[in-house]
């Protein structure tokens, strides 16, 4: 069997170097494989049965695919040179992630999906998700699509309605269930007086909370007594963008669907192949309906203000305070809180394409100060949270709150939402 297995390959007279080199090379770049997923391994950057693994399984059988076609050359070669072009190209961008280079590697951990396309809101939260996040934090969305359990029935008697309404700091992606600074506020207020709605989504902006305010504030058929937004970064993400939409329409709300990998195929999605991811993002990019109108990322940031930005968020605060003030609903406005030790330098962390680190204290800083303006001259409750009582413990990153930030952030608010509430 081995002698004929070796004449097969060309590794025996009558030698067939055709066939010989497409296996030996084939053989050699089998053990670099191999060695890499090994390596990968002793960093804790390949998970059993994650996407990352499957793909050195995918490189390892296209080798072993070439060798055993290898009586048909030009399919040997073609199959060499596509498990070649995978492994340099996803493993090359891996390795390239520190100086801004895309990674086509996948995860090493399989990431459930927990949104899906919305005709508005571009990609919303799937009802009734029940998950455990990779980082291992348990996920679960109520029937409603918000984050958070369902009440009990008819448990909503009696009790007041309080709905949260911001970004990813407010869906609390550092946060479990139970954890989430809206479960804080809820036990803050006593779970037998007040239950709290979390209507946060990662990325959402001031635009899409219009938009849920608008359309989607009714959840278990209970119109809130009082809505709480901690709004302003997500915004943010606008500064600088030329000839801005006003509803966001050119550039973020598009990219929703890919930072929140609610599109169907292409995007965000890595597949085991960066050569059909590539495909894959070429078509979404030229053929889907969803598509950027603007892609401010490859621009030289920009300093200073944005008052075409301040405007539209100033706009955006009314409408939201208007739609409000006539159901008979009282709107709480928080500025945001970001961990400033972790923005001070000239690099730009990717959610801001046109803004630096140590730009967006400060312009996070003057929002908060229009947020505020703009409140109580509405009759709104803004609450003031000094960002001197939050340190660097607080944040899993550059703003996203800790465990321990959520809880002190809900213990800030839960006074004045208290009384504003009653």
């Amino acid at each position: 069997m081995l002698q004929q297995t070796l004449v097969y390959c060309g590794l025996r007279r009558p030698y067939r170097f055709e066939r010989a080199i497409p296996v030996v090379l084939a053989l050699c770049l089998g053990f670099v494989v191999i060695a890499v997923a090994v390596r990968f391994a002793a960093i804790g950057e390949l998970g059993a049965g994650g996407p990352r693994a499957f793909y050195f399984l995918y490189l390892l059988l296209l080798l072993a695919l070439a060798i055993a076609v290898v009586r048909w050359p030009p399919f040997a070669g073609a199959l060499l040179v596509l498990a070649l072009v995978d492994f340099a190209w996803g493993v090359g961008s891996w390795a390239l992630q520190p100086v801004g280079s895309p990674s086509l590697l996948p995860a090493a951990i399989a990431e459930p999906e927990r949104f899906r396309w919305h005709a508005l809101l571009q990609a919303a939260p799937i009802p009734s998700l029940e998950i455990t996040s990779p980082t291992g934090l348990s996920i679960r969305h109520s029937s409603e699509g918000t984050r958070g359990r369902d009440p009990a029935p008819g448990s909503l008697e009696g009790r007041t309605v309080v709905a949260t309404f911001g970004g990813s700091t407010t869906y609390d992606i550092g946060a479990g269930e139970g954890d989430t600074w809206s479960d804080r506020l809820a036990e803050a207020l006593g779970r037998d007086r007040a239950f709290v709605v979390n209507h946060g989504v990662p990325g959402y902006s001031t635009v899409e909370h219009l938009i849920q305010t608008a359309f989607y504030q009714v959840k278990f058929g209970k119109l809130p007594r009082c809505a709480i937004y901690y709004v302003g970064w997500n915004d943010l993400r606008n500064a600088h963008i030329p000839h801005l939409d006003g509803g966001y329409a050119d550039f973020h709300l598009p990219s929703q669907v890919d930072s929140l990998k609610a599109r169907r195929i292409g995007g965000a999605h890595v597949t085991i192949s960066p050569v059909l991811t590539t495909l894959a993002r070429f078509a979404s990019a030229n053929v889907d309906t969803v598509r950027y109108f603007t892609d401010p990322y490859g621009r030289d940031p920009v300093s200073g203000s944005d008052a075409t930005l301040e405007a539209l968020y100033e706009r955006n605060i009314r409408a939201i305070s208007a739609i409000n003030r006539g159901r008979g609903v009282t709107t709480i406005w928080v500025g945001q809180l970001l961990n400033r030790e972790e923005l001070k330098g000239d690099g730009r962390y990717g959610w801001l394409p046109l803004v630096r680190d140590r730009d967006l204290w400060p312009l996070q800083q003057r929002f908060n100060a229009i947020l505020e303006r703009t409140a109580r001259s509405l009759g709104d409750v803004y609450i003031a949270i000094s960002p001197e009582a939050f340190g660097v413990a607080d944040f899993i990153d550059n703003g996203h709150f800790s465990v321990r930030g959520a809880r002190r952030f809900a213990e800030h608010l839960a006074p004045a939402v208290r009384e504003a509430c009653r």
